[in-house]
């Protein structure tokens, strides 16, 4: 359910292979992810993708129902993400839901298809955000339009969170990986310690 690619240049290729349940998200996928974002320090370029029409739907509902909705997983993924000192791309093939947003969001850029949403209905839902989520979303969008999404349960379609800076650029389908991949040509042809400096330096 969580399919790997690693090309001959470091470029590693994650996607969420589960389209029949909306790639919603298992603990043994979500562990295997944190497994992969580990091992991936070496990677070179990392792009982030799902199949179907939505990037991910967030806890499977049955497991979310036993706990997993507020495991420590989806936190210890989304720093796994983050901590990789190469350029990450998610490459969002449709909506992005829930816990799925932490991931999106410990990467450096995200595409997305125009028909995509974002939504991540916590209040609604009972539980807190996992900490990492609420503050990466802030420091894109500010405090306002975080609220709109995390207290005020909205749906943002692709075009309006691309305005606000919580999508970079909208893509269309047929074209997102060939574009995901070309954003990430310059990195790879780069010495590593340069593309790993630059982003050292964007983060201030």
């Amino acid at each position: 359910m969580i399919d790997l690619d690693i090309s001959d240049a470091g470029l590693w290729t994650v996607t969420l292979n589960r389209p029949e349940k909306a790639n919603s998200l298992t603990a043994a996928m979500l562990e295997e992810l944190v497994e992969i974002a580990t091992r991936a320090q070496v990677a070179r370029g990392f792009i982030l993708t799902g199949t179907g029409k939505v990037f991910s739907a967030g806890a499977d509902l049955d497991e979310a129902r036993a706990g997993l909705a507020t495991s420590t997983v989806w936190e210890r993924l989304s720093a796994a993400v983050a901590d990789l000192p190469c350029l990450k791309i998610a490459a969002l093939n449709g909506t992005l839901a829930g816990g799925g947003n932490g991931m999106a969001l410990a990467c450096d850029i995200r595409l997305a298809v125009p028909t995509a949403k974002v939504f991540y209905p916590v209040m609604k839902l009972g539980y807190l955000p996992q900490p990492s989520d609420a503050g990466r979303m802030a420091a894109l969008i500010g405090p306002a339009r975080t609220k709109m999404i995390l207290a005020a349960g909205q749906k943002v379609e692709a075009p309006e969170a691309c305005a606000w800076g919580l999508i970079d650029r909208l893509v269309e389908p047929e074209a997102l990986m060939d574009q995901a991949r070309a954003l990430l040509d310059d990195a790879l042809a780069a010495r590593p310690e340069v593309a790993s400096g630059i982003l050292a330096m964007c983060r201030g």
